[in-house]
């Protein structure tokens, strides 16, 4: 069998390749720090959001879990973290890997937002 390989872009949208997330919500859980091979740090954790979203002009309550990675100094930075804590998190969606193309959020921004936790 052949490795597998990630999609091309489709050509319409190659142009243009928008993927960037925002989402608050609190932390549910924090795995170990751990460093890749190359000796960066890594840090894989769980939020749960929770907002009012509007939809064809009818308002209606949204609940997810997500899960997120962050290297380098952010996993350094949310190693600090406790769970219950509020964030919000800039970044992109990827495929988890190239077996499981389930969805995880890559976080390039961490903003602590209760208080002044972990020197932010």
């Amino acid at each position: 069998m052949p490795p597998l390989t990630p999609p091309e872009p489709e050509p319409e949208f190659a142009s243009r390749p928008d993927n960037r997330t925002i989402l608050t919500g609190r932390l549910l859980e924090l795995s170990a720090l751990r460093y890749t091979p190359a000796g960066v740090p890594v840090l894989g954790f769980r939020i749960a959001h929770s907002s009012q979203q509007s939809e064809a002009d009818v308002e209606r309550a949204v609940g997810c879990e997500i899960s997120a990675v962050a290297l380098g100094p952010n996993a350094q930075l949310m190693a600090g973290a406790k769970p219950g804590e509020a964030v919000r998190l800039t970044g992109f969606l990827a495929a988890k890997s190239l077996k499981s193309r389930s969805l995880i959020l890559h976080v390039n921004e961490i903003e602590f937002l209760e208080g002044n936790q972990n020197g932010i």
